[in-house]
């Protein structure tokens, strides 16, 4: 199957309708690919959406618990933040992983790239492997109260296999690892 190469959407106006420190929303109104007039509501996002897999010499990982807002529940993550677009993300992954989970790592491998939500925002992210790690120091965020568990990595997979981890990049994360396990390329 052939891709356009042109954007089939022409933008006819563009405002910002919101703004904080984390996101932009945007107001749009377009002419549709199939030249029809229509609206387009969009989410522009401040930070890549940084998530970090850790993994020690016993096959051991760390998740991160904590109530979302968004969400109204509880969700199981893999330790995940953000990282300032100017920034280098493996600095940002660092940091990450020392103040969720107390950890540094010596290896860190790029897993996956991701866009978290295409059809509304603009969200990039990456995922790390990290590997070789020793005990760290962090201080957790403000607005963070989290539950830190660490346990055998064929527990995550299985939590992310069985809806127990909803989270998207901790999904993204941990299938990969999985499929990696699988082909012996871990």
């Amino acid at each position: 199957m052939e891709h356009p190469e042109e954007n089939p959407w022409q933008t006819r106006s563009k405002q910002s309708v919101y703004s904080n420190p984390w996101i932009e929303v945007h107001h749009a109104e377009v002419i549709t690919p199939k030249g029809t007039d229509g609206i387009y509501g969009t989410v522009h996002f401040k930070n890549k959406a940084i998530g970090i897999i850790p993994i020690d010499e016993e096959a051991n990982t760390w998740l991160v618990g904590q109530y979302r807002y968004a969400l109204n529940a509880y969700s199981w993550e893999i330790p995940e933040g953000g990282g300032l677009h100017h920034i280098d993300p493996l600095v940002a992954a660092k940091k990450e992983l020392a103040e969720e989970v107390g950890l540094v790592a010596k290896r860190w491998d790029i897993l996956a790239e991701l866009n978290t939500s295409n059809s509304v925002t603009d969200e990039y992210g990456i995922i790390y492997l990290a590997r070789d790690l020793s005990p760290g120091f962090g201080e957790q965020d403000d607005t963070e109260l989290l539950e830190i568990r660490k346990m055998p990595l064929q527990e995550a997979i299985r939590m992310a296999m069985y809806g127990e981890i909803l989270d998207s990049i901790s999904l993204i994360g941990l299938m990969k690892v999985h499929i990696l396990q699988l082909q012996n390329k871990l």
